[in-house]
């Protein structure tokens, strides 16, 4: 048995897919474990770039079986769209599977979402994510699975949440609410194409383990937007840490092997929140321009600082990293000075670890250490000898203030552009 979490360590955006795809190819089957359509996940193969947001990486290898397991909120209207996308671009998507158990994102969790972050201003993807999971937590939302059962059962209670929230989005916001008959048309329409897709994915996990298949989970976000571990309230609403793995795709922890934190060179973060690192100078907008960072899924401008270690030893206690995977180091490439955060000062006093407030954090000022740049093209590299003497250095000393080994670098956004220190399958 070989099961390996893949976690964004930072604040999402990390490049988790290329490295899902990267690993997707020796893996037999690939889980996404949580968030929705809000997350975004870009792969270069070749000349094509695809743009995956409820579907693992995975799919772009023809023999690698893809699941969306129950922890993932599913907006059928756009995992169809999905589905449709890759199809037109020649991929085969026979082996998805989506867990019967997820709970469904409706067109009013999109509308109350759009609305509700007006006056909150948290910044969401306004995908319907977090009313969604509030609503799973309530006991009021509803899943793949009561699509499929008898028609008494489930349009009495979709009939009356409409009306429930049509109160919210009229009274509330004064907006115009939803037909529960066109809603219903909708969705039935949507789960019909999807059937064929419909699974007990916690059973085909479960199977897929013991009979020692290579098992990849896939977590969207980072850690620092964990619900409970992340900059509360600038989060986002589910669990992308590995604990987060096993409810969000029905194992238990005994079975999982490796967890494996994918960490930026630099740190970026999108939306609202606390950012210790971040640079509002030439440094940053080279960070900015040079990592095309914008986001996959809103296409917001993404806020860029330096490599914030703190973060780093933060995910490592959350998840238990036994690895981590580095990307966009040829970032740096034009830089004659690079930083990295080893502490913060907060008040005078030195703090070497996350603090829990936010209060605080909003108040922290980065220590850093500067180390020389490279200056040259890193691009072209296949294995960690053929880098620069300084960018070797800049990786050892992540590895000094995290005690976590780096398996996988990559130099650029191609398949081809990963220098491999160990085997992961």
């Amino acid at each position: 048995m070989s099961a390996i979490v893949l976690i964004g360590s930072q604040w999402g955006d990390e490049g988790k897919g290329k490295i899902t795809d990267f690993l997707a190819e020796k893996a037999d089957c690939v889980v996404r474990y949580q968030g929705g359509s809000n997350a975004g996940h870009t792969v270069e193969v070749l000349d094509q770039q695809f743009k995956l947001h409820l579907i693992p990486s995975g799919i772009l290898y023809p023999n690698t079986r893809c699941i969306v397991g129950n922890g993932v909120v599913v907006d059928m209207g756009e995992l169809i769209n999905e589905l449709e996308r890759l199809q037109s671009q020649g991929i085969d998507t026979k082996n998805l599977r989506i867990s019967s158990r997820a709970p469904l994102v409706l067109p009013y969790h999109k509308k109350i979402d759009n609305l509700e972050d007006r006056a909150t201003n948290i910044g969401t993807t306004k995908r319907g994510i977090g009313p969604t999971y509030a609503d799973k937590i309530n006991r009021t939302g509803f899943r793949i699975s009561d699509l499929l059962d008898s028609r008494a059962y489930f349009e009495p209670r979709l009939e009356a949440q409409v009306k429930q929230k049509n109160r919210i989005i009229e009274e509330i916001y004064g907006e115009a609410g939803f037909d529960y008959r066109e809603l219903l048309t909708e969705l039935q329409e949507q789960v019909e194409r999807l059937r064929p897709y419909i699974a007990d994915t916690s059973l085909l996990i479960y199977q897929a383990l013991k009979e020692g298949q290579k098992v990849l989970f896939e977590g969207a976000q980072g850690t620092l937007l964990d619900i409970d571990h992340g900059t509360y309230p600038f989060v986002t609403s589910s669990h992308p840490i590995a604990g987060g793995a096993c409810v969000g795709a029905g194992v238990g922890p005994t079975c999982i092997d490796r967890v494996i934190g994918v960490a930026k060179a630099y740190t970026t973060r999108v939306g609202e929140g606390p950012f210790p690192t971040e640079l509002h100078d030439a440094d940053g907008d080279m960070l900015q321009r040079r990592g095309m960072e914008f986001g996959t899924t809103t296409g917001r401008k993404r806020r860029c600082g330096w490599l914030d270690a703190v973060i780093l030893r933060y995910a490592v206690r959350l998840n238990g990293l036994t690895d981590l995977a580095i990307t966009k180091l040829d970032v740096l490439d034009e830089f004659a000075l690079v930083k990295i955060c080893t502490g913060y000062k907060y008040k005078g006093t030195l703090i070497n670890e996350f603090p829990e407030s936010i209060e605080v954090l909003e108040g922290c000022e980065p220590v850093y250490m500067e180390l020389p740049g490279w200056q040259q093209d890193i691009t072209g590299a296949t294995e960690y000898e053929q880098l620069p003497p300084n960018a070797r250095r800049y990786l050892d000393v992540i590895y000094d203030l995290t005690g976590v080994k780096q398996t996988l670098i990559a130099v650029g956004p191609k398949r081809s552009q990963t220098i491999v220190q160990e085997q992961i399958f």
